[in-house]
């Protein structure tokens, strides 16, 4: 066990006309008719279907408030659809009569302050509790960018690097929240003229690390540049010469962000409803216009110090998305500090690791991350030191 660090001091999206009407409102509606027809259940969370422009509320057991035993839909503040009621009864009988499910209701987030740590993710992981931080936003350096994979001797060696890296995300994160990883497949460029050229699948080889550590997937999201974005590798230029067939090789203008959870027996309502501040949850909700599907169109972003930022738009999507006011947003390569950035800019805490030493002296040199005061750690001079 290493010793504590010491403390050294938008894209325009299509709109819609319908504006539904607040969470609150339709769960009233709902529990107004269940009263009427004298049927006890608990409600699950109102879901909107912007297909059929309505709501669908599920009705839970209410021994249990974790059962559903029937559905109402609602549509202009009308019940258009509701399950048979002795369906509904009859599926409460039968719940009623198996052991209730035993769901925790004690969430607590630690007070840890926001944080700008020099020194290897590895390392800086392995001090941490479980329950740190409640997103984890990340992109992880190329196999092929040098020097930050300069200790990985092949593919394999580097996906055994993001291996330990993960192990550690997945240890710090708290129950039932959100890892999302930015990753693309790498293309190595050819050595010579005659010698074939290679395009690693990272994001597909990914996934079945992340699974097997206990990450559930939910969503692949895919970023989506411009379409001059890719020409600049080189690829495809042969084909558009001659167009012969099999030499065909698409310009990659995709990155895929890629949405994992916590593995939990829990719904995702179990961290809503027990979030230790409702304020935060009330505050933080998703108001106005949203992507309402997996592919983002975001512009590229660029530094003249680091070769693959991604751009704050990306950022502040996923944490408006995945996180909540006030929660902790940890990034283990953090560059040069975008996502904290971004993270203060949302009224959330962060912590940045980054074990570059010019990266992180841009983290630390950049105002409008350093006004939200994060205390700034060099953990690498003092590990193995007891402090």
């Amino acid at each position: 066990m290493h010793a504590q660090p010491l403390f050294l001091e938008n894209a325009a999206v299509e709109r819609t006309e319908y504006s539904p009407a607040p969470a609150e409102k339709i769960r009233g509606i709902v529990m107004q008719w269940a009263n009427a027809k004298s049927v006890k259940v608990s409600l699950g969370l109102p879901e909107y279907d912007d297909r059929n422009d309505q709501w669908r509320v599920s009705l839970l057991a209410p021994h249990n408030g974790q059962d559903p035993v029937g559905e109402v839909w609602i549509k202009e503040d009308q019940i258009v659809f509701s399950s048979d009621l002795r369906l509904i009864e009859k599926r409460i009988g039968k719940t009623s009569k198996s052991p209730p499910h035993k769901v925790g209701t004690e969430i607590s987030f630690r007070p840890i302050p926001s944080r700008l740590i020099l020194g290897d993710a590895r390392d800086v992981l392995e001090e941490y509790p479980p329950g740190t931080a409640q997103l984890i936003f990340t992109s992880p350096p190329y196999f092929n960018a040098k020097p930050e994979c300069f200790e990985c001797q092949d593919y394999e060696g580097y996906l055994d690097f993001l291996r330990e890296i993960f192990e550690g995300c997945y240890h710090v994160l708290s129950e039932g929240r959100f890892l999302v990883v930015n990753t693309s497949p790498v293309l190595m460029k050819r050595p010579h003229r005659n010698a074939l050229s290679k395009r690693l699948p990272v994001p597909y080889d990914l996934h079945g690390i992340l699974t097997k550590l206990g990450f559930d997937f939910i969503d692949d999201i895919i970023w989506e540049k411009p379409e001059g974005a890719g020409w600049n590798i080189g690829r495809g230029r042969r084909f558009a010469a001659d167009r012969q067939p099999l030499q065909y090789k698409a310009v990659s203008v995709t990155e895929n962000v890629m949405v994992y959870r916590k593995a939990t027996d829990k719904l995702i309502d179990w961290n809503l409803r027990n979030h230790p501040n409702p304020d935060a949850v009330k505050n933080s909700l998703i108001e106005g216009e949203y992507e309402k599907t997996n592919i983002w169109k975001i512009h590229p972003a660029h530094h003249k110090a680091h070769p693959a930022v991604f751009p704050e738009l990306l950022a502040e999507r996923v944490i408006r998305y995945y996180s909540f006011a006030g929660d902790l947003v940890l990034d283990p390569f953090a560059g040069t500090g975008t996502t904290g950035r971004v993270a203060g800019k949302l009224d959330r805490r962060f912590i940045m690791i980054e074990k570059d030493p010019d990266y992180f002296a841009i983290q630390t040199d950049n105002p409008d991350l350093m006004m939200h005061r994060p205390q700034v750690c060099d953990y690498e001079y003092f590990a193995g030191t007891i402090l």
